[in-house]
Protein backbone atom coordinates (compact mmCIF):
# COMPACT_ATOMS: atom_id res chain seq x y z
CA UNK A 1 0.00 0.00 0.00
CA UNK A 2 1.06 3.01 -0.36
CA UNK A 3 2.32 5.62 2.03
CA UNK A 4 -0.12 7.69 4.40
CA UNK A 5 0.18 11.62 3.98
CA UNK A 6 2.69 13.47 6.06
CA UNK A 7 5.06 9.96 6.02
CA UNK A 8 9.05 9.14 5.16
CA UNK A 9 9.11 6.94 2.49
CA UNK A 10 10.17 3.13 3.43
CA UNK A 11 10.64 0.04 2.45
CA UNK A 12 7.63 -2.09 2.74
CA UNK A 13 7.70 -5.07 5.12
CA UNK A 14 7.24 -8.70 3.73
CA UNK A 15 3.99 -9.96 5.88
CA UNK A 16 2.11 -12.78 6.11
CA UNK A 17 -1.14 -13.85 3.99
CA UNK A 18 -3.67 -11.94 5.98
CA UNK A 19 -1.73 -9.42 7.11
CA UNK A 20 -1.45 -5.86 5.38
CA UNK A 21 0.85 -2.73 6.00
CA UNK A 22 0.48 0.86 5.90
CA UNK A 23 3.77 3.35 6.66
CA UNK A 24 2.54 5.94 9.15
CA UNK A 25 3.86 8.66 11.25
CA UNK A 26 1.97 7.49 14.25
CA UNK A 27 0.82 3.78 13.83
CA UNK A 28 -1.22 3.39 17.09
CA UNK A 29 -3.92 6.24 15.92
CA UNK A 30 -3.78 5.54 12.62
CA UNK A 31 -4.71 1.99 13.34
CA UNK A 32 -7.29 3.12 15.15
CA UNK A 33 -8.81 5.51 12.83
CA UNK A 34 -8.74 2.50 10.43
CA UNK A 35 -10.54 0.18 12.93
CA UNK A 36 -13.05 2.70 13.10
CA UNK A 37 -13.53 2.91 9.78
CA UNK A 38 -14.52 -0.59 9.16
CA UNK A 39 -10.80 -1.68 7.45
CA UNK A 40 -10.58 -5.30 7.55
CA UNK A 41 -8.54 -6.88 10.49
CA UNK A 42 -4.80 -8.15 9.65
CA UNK A 43 -3.85 -4.59 8.86
CA UNK A 44 0.04 -3.68 10.66
CA UNK A 45 0.48 0.21 10.44
CA UNK A 46 3.95 0.89 10.55
CA UNK A 47 7.05 3.81 11.18
CA UNK A 48 10.50 2.01 10.80
CA UNK A 49 13.04 4.42 11.23
CA UNK A 50 16.64 3.25 12.25
CA UNK A 51 16.46 3.90 15.56
CA UNK A 52 12.87 2.21 16.51
CA UNK A 53 10.17 -0.16 15.66
CA UNK A 54 6.61 1.35 16.28
CA UNK A 55 3.86 -0.53 14.48
CA UNK A 56 0.05 -1.60 15.50
CA UNK A 57 -2.04 -4.85 14.88
CA UNK A 58 -5.68 -4.22 13.79
CA UNK A 59 -7.64 -7.42 15.00
CA UNK A 60 -11.18 -8.04 15.31
CA UNK A 61 -11.44 -11.27 17.84
CA UNK A 62 -14.64 -13.01 17.70
CA UNK A 63 -14.37 -13.41 21.43
CA UNK A 64 -15.99 -11.38 24.69
CA UNK A 65 -13.10 -8.92 25.74
CA UNK A 66 -11.81 -10.59 28.47
CA UNK A 67 -11.14 -13.43 26.44
CA UNK A 68 -10.09 -11.55 23.42
CA UNK A 69 -7.15 -9.96 25.37
CA UNK A 70 -5.39 -12.91 24.60
CA UNK A 71 -4.32 -11.19 21.91
CA UNK A 72 -1.92 -9.70 24.21
CA UNK A 73 0.22 -13.06 25.15
CA UNK A 74 -0.07 -13.65 21.31
CA UNK A 75 1.66 -10.34 20.19
CA UNK A 76 4.43 -10.52 23.74
CA UNK A 77 5.25 -14.52 22.37
CA UNK A 78 5.33 -13.77 18.79
CA UNK A 79 8.01 -10.98 19.54
CA UNK A 80 10.16 -12.70 22.11
CA UNK A 81 9.80 -15.33 19.52
CA UNK A 82 10.83 -13.14 16.92
CA UNK A 83 13.70 -11.07 18.48
CA UNK A 84 15.15 -14.92 19.32
CA UNK A 85 15.35 -15.95 15.80
CA UNK A 86 17.29 -12.37 15.10
CA UNK A 87 19.27 -11.77 18.17
CA UNK A 88 22.82 -13.46 19.54
CA UNK A 89 21.34 -16.43 21.37
CA UNK A 90 22.75 -14.93 25.09
CA UNK A 91 20.43 -12.08 24.50
CA UNK A 92 17.24 -12.64 26.96
CA UNK A 93 13.65 -11.42 26.36
CA UNK A 94 11.41 -11.10 28.92
CA UNK A 95 7.83 -9.60 29.99
CA UNK A 96 6.15 -7.18 32.47
CA UNK A 97 2.10 -7.63 33.05
CA UNK A 98 0.72 -6.42 31.16
CA UNK A 99 2.52 -5.44 27.93
CA UNK A 100 6.19 -4.53 29.08
CA UNK A 101 9.17 -6.06 27.21
CA UNK A 102 12.74 -6.91 28.91
CA UNK A 103 15.87 -7.51 27.23
CA UNK A 104 18.25 -8.36 29.51
CA UNK A 105 16.43 -7.60 32.57
CA UNK A 106 16.06 -4.01 31.65
CA UNK A 107 12.99 -2.12 30.13
CA UNK A 108 13.07 -1.86 26.19
CA UNK A 109 9.83 -1.21 24.53
CA UNK A 110 6.11 -2.08 25.71
CA UNK A 111 2.81 -2.98 23.92
CA UNK A 112 -0.42 -0.93 24.20
CA UNK A 113 -4.15 -1.80 23.17
CA UNK A 114 -7.03 -0.19 22.63
CA UNK A 115 -10.76 -1.82 21.64
CA UNK A 116 -13.94 -0.44 20.59
CA UNK A 117 -15.55 -1.11 23.44
CA UNK A 118 -14.32 -1.31 27.41
CA UNK A 119 -16.63 -3.82 28.46
CA UNK A 120 -15.49 -7.12 29.67
CA UNK A 121 -18.35 -9.50 28.51
CA UNK A 122 -19.11 -7.74 25.14
CA UNK A 123 -17.43 -8.87 22.04
CA UNK A 124 -15.22 -5.63 20.38
CA UNK A 125 -15.53 -4.76 16.66
CA UNK A 126 -12.04 -4.61 16.93
CA UNK A 127 -8.80 -4.59 19.20
CA UNK A 128 -5.15 -2.90 18.39
CA UNK A 129 -2.21 -4.11 19.52
CA UNK A 130 0.34 -1.42 19.84
CA UNK A 131 4.44 -2.13 20.01
CA UNK A 132 7.22 -0.01 20.39
CA UNK A 133 11.01 -0.78 20.81
CA UNK A 134 13.76 1.28 20.47
CA UNK A 135 17.05 0.43 18.73
CA UNK A 136 19.30 3.24 20.10
CA UNK A 137 19.33 5.56 23.72
CA UNK A 138 17.36 8.85 22.81
CA UNK A 139 19.83 11.89 21.87
CA UNK A 140 19.49 13.38 26.02
CA UNK A 141 20.35 9.74 27.17
CA UNK A 142 24.13 8.10 27.13
CA UNK A 143 24.34 4.82 26.94
CA UNK A 144 24.21 2.92 30.58
CA UNK A 145 22.94 5.99 32.09
CA UNK A 146 19.31 4.55 33.27
CA UNK A 147 20.36 0.79 34.30
CA UNK A 148 16.91 -0.39 34.30
CA UNK A 149 16.17 1.12 30.34
CA UNK A 150 17.86 -0.30 27.46
CA UNK A 151 17.84 -0.19 23.60
CA UNK A 152 18.58 -3.42 21.16
CA UNK A 153 22.05 -1.60 20.47
CA UNK A 154 22.98 -1.47 24.13
CA UNK A 155 22.41 -4.91 24.43
CA UNK A 156 24.90 -5.91 21.40
CA UNK A 157 21.45 -6.14 19.06
CA UNK A 158 23.02 -4.02 16.94
CA UNK A 159 22.83 -6.00 13.50
CA UNK A 160 19.15 -6.15 14.08
CA UNK A 161 17.12 -3.79 11.83
CA UNK A 162 13.54 -2.64 12.26
CA UNK A 163 12.06 -3.97 9.06
CA UNK A 164 13.08 -7.55 9.77
CA UNK A 165 11.93 -7.58 13.24
CA UNK A 166 8.88 -6.25 12.17
CA UNK A 167 8.32 -8.55 9.33
CA UNK A 168 9.39 -11.53 11.95
CA UNK A 169 6.99 -10.46 14.74
CA UNK A 170 3.76 -10.09 12.27
CA UNK A 171 4.58 -13.90 11.14
CA UNK A 172 5.31 -15.12 14.97
CA UNK A 173 2.33 -13.55 15.79
CA UNK A 174 0.19 -14.55 13.42
CA UNK A 175 1.24 -18.41 14.80
CA UNK A 176 0.35 -17.62 17.99
CA UNK A 177 -3.06 -16.44 17.12
CA UNK A 178 -3.44 -19.69 15.38
CA UNK A 179 -2.67 -21.68 18.42
CA UNK A 180 -4.79 -19.35 20.03
CA UNK A 181 -7.89 -19.80 17.63
CA UNK A 182 -7.66 -23.71 17.30
CA UNK A 183 -6.45 -24.86 21.15
CA UNK A 184 -7.44 -21.64 23.48
CA UNK A 185 -5.18 -19.41 26.03
CA UNK A 186 -2.90 -22.19 27.76
CA UNK A 187 -0.08 -22.52 25.72
CA UNK A 188 -0.11 -18.92 25.43
CA UNK A 189 -0.25 -18.47 28.59
CA UNK A 190 1.94 -21.26 29.70
CA UNK A 191 5.20 -19.11 26.97
CA UNK A 192 4.58 -16.09 28.75
CA UNK A 193 4.84 -16.71 32.37
CA UNK A 194 7.92 -18.50 31.23
CA UNK A 195 9.21 -15.46 30.02
CA UNK A 196 7.68 -13.44 33.05
CA UNK A 197 9.85 -10.99 34.93
CA UNK A 198 9.61 -10.74 38.92
CA UNK A 199 7.29 -13.78 39.75
CA UNK A 200 6.97 -13.56 43.45
CA UNK A 201 8.03 -10.32 43.66
CA UNK A 202 7.15 -6.91 44.64
CA UNK A 203 5.78 -5.32 41.43
CA UNK A 204 4.36 -1.70 40.43
CA UNK A 205 1.96 -1.46 37.32
CA UNK A 206 1.11 1.37 36.10
CA UNK A 207 -2.52 1.38 34.66
CA UNK A 208 -5.00 4.04 32.46
CA UNK A 209 -6.82 4.16 35.91
CA UNK A 210 -4.01 4.49 38.04
CA UNK A 211 -1.17 2.32 39.96
CA UNK A 212 -1.13 -0.86 41.43
CA UNK A 213 1.38 -2.50 43.85
CA UNK A 214 1.98 -6.11 44.92
CA UNK A 215 3.36 -9.50 45.23
CA UNK A 216 3.28 -10.96 41.39
CA UNK A 217 1.94 -14.15 41.77
CA UNK A 218 1.14 -15.25 38.79
CA UNK A 219 -1.20 -14.62 36.08
CA UNK A 220 -5.13 -16.24 36.38
CA UNK A 221 -6.69 -18.31 32.94
CA UNK A 222 -7.26 -15.36 31.06
CA UNK A 223 -3.97 -13.75 31.90
CA UNK A 224 -4.77 -11.32 34.18
CA UNK A 225 -2.34 -10.19 37.34
CA UNK A 226 -2.96 -11.86 40.61
CA UNK A 227 -1.31 -9.51 42.85
CA UNK A 228 -1.07 -10.26 46.53
CA UNK A 229 -1.56 -6.78 48.58
CA UNK A 230 -0.84 -7.85 52.28
CA UNK A 231 -3.13 -10.83 52.89
CA UNK A 232 -5.66 -10.13 50.04
CA UNK A 233 -4.99 -11.54 46.65
CA UNK A 234 -5.68 -9.18 43.78
CA UNK A 235 -6.92 -9.65 40.38
CA UNK A 236 -6.18 -7.24 38.04
CA UNK A 237 -7.72 -8.01 34.15
CA UNK A 238 -5.63 -7.50 31.25
CA UNK A 239 -8.44 -5.05 29.83
CA UNK A 240 -7.35 -3.29 32.58
CA UNK A 241 -4.24 -2.26 30.22
CA UNK A 242 -6.75 -0.75 27.88
CA UNK A 243 -6.31 2.74 26.88
CA UNK A 244 -8.80 5.87 26.97
CA UNK A 245 -10.19 6.71 23.70
CA UNK A 246 -8.64 8.69 20.98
Amino acid sequence: MAALPGTEEVPEPSLPPLFSGEAATAPFDAAIAAARDGTDPGLITYNIPPDHLSAALVLAPEAPLEDAMAMILAAANGFADAFGALAPSEVACQFDWPGGLRINGARCGALRALASTGDPAAEPDWLVVGLDVPFFAEAEREPGETPDRTTLWEEGCSEIEPLRLLESWSRHTLVWIHEWLDNGIPRLHRDWMGRAFSVGETVTVDLPTGTESGVFTGLDERGGLLLKQGEAMRLLPLSAMLEGSK
